[in-house]
């Protein structure tokens, strides 16, 4: 075990728990009306045609062919990304890959997968999908009309991975019921939602997902993100409405592919027992993966990450 013994938080960022306690986790009660919600949403999702345009990137890797893509997401909404493809091989499998609330500023090339079309879109207000008014900064964007439940921007965002498995299976027909989702910290939160309730994703991997357990991440300590909707949550504390129903750990007891997730003993962003209420919600066949720590760097990191990887590549084979 190598979680940190020393860190410049003038908190404790295991909140005192340990690996035991963390599996006790249990998802909060989904508010009244929370399937009804997202069905909804994703019927509307999935009337948009996304309208894909791609054209060959200015970044080049010798493995893989690289793409700029832009599609149309809900509200018109134009989400940036890429899309890369095997330059060995079919294409036999989909993946879109989620990011964290730092954004994305080009493809990741060393996922370990084959004879997949990868597609990394940009969530709306961010990277290249970004937008007035909509903030980039993490802690301005997080709480983009959050007062208003219908049109809060995390919705927006779980629309945006919609419209991405939208436009796979419009590129590939043949990738329908293989298409995998991955995604990290805000990227993880919102696949929740998403993997929840699109039966087109067949297997999801979720790393220190966000949003879990809203009621209980309101009390916790955290930095970033979490902490400037702690810091409206006391100004306005009718925003537990809109939060609940985008409550990743709600969502993910919706879930029934097969999942892969990883969760942090140790995390001063997203914290640990949100991360696990998300997890150990998941009726069955998920893997958790234990990580000593998230969103910091730590003795053994290397080690656990490439044990991980090793995992992401077997769950994500080609069917």
């Amino acid at each position: 075990m190598s979680i940190p013994e020393t860190h410049p938080f003038d908190f404790d960022p295991t909140y005192g728990m340990q690996l035991e306690e963390l599996l006790a986790v249990k998802p909060p009660e989904a508010p009244e009306g929370f399937d009804d919600f997202w069905r909804a949403r994703y019927l509307k999702a999935l009337a948009v045609d996304p309208q894909p345009v791609l054209r060959r990137s200015k970044i080049a890797h010798p493995d893989w062919h690289v793409l700029d893509l832009v599609y149309i997401s809900t509200g018109s909404y134009r989400i940036g990304g890429w899309l890369i493809l095997p330059r060995q091989g079919e294409v036999r499998r989909g993946l879109v890959v989620g990011h964290g609330y730092g954004g994305r500023d080009r493809p990741e090339f060393d996922l370990p997968v084959e004879e997949t079309a990868v597609l990394f879109p940009c969530c709306r207000g961010l990277s290249l999908s970004a937008r007035p008014p909509i903030s980039e900064n993490p802690s301005f964007h997080v709480l983009h009309d959050i007062d208003k439940p219908d049109s809060y921007i995390i919705g927006g965002c779980v629309d945006d991975i919609w419209l991405a498995v939208s436009t796979l299976t419009g590129l590939y027909p043949w990738l329908s019921g293989h298409i995998g989702y991955s995604g990290i910290s805000f990227g993880g939160g919102i696949g929740a939602m998403a993997i929840a309730y699109d039966q087109r994703i067949d297997r999801g991997h979720l790393a220190l997902p966000s949003f879990g357990d809203q009621r209980l991440r309101l009390t916790l300590p955290s930095v970033g993100s979490a902490q400037s909707v702690q810091e409206y949550h006391k100004k306005h504390p009718d925003v537990l409405g809109t939060l609940r129903l985008y409550d990743a750990a709600s969502a993910a007891s919706r879930i029934k592919v097969p999942m892969l997730t990883a969760v942090a003993l140790f995390d001063p962003s997203v914290a640990p027992p949100g991360q696990f209420a998300v997890a150990n919600a998941i009726p069955k066949f998920n893997e958790i993966f234990i990580l000593d720590a998230g969103h910091f760097d730590y003795p053994g990191s290397a080690e656990q990450e490439a044990v991980l990887r090793e995992k992401i590549g077997q769950f994500f084979r080609v069917p």
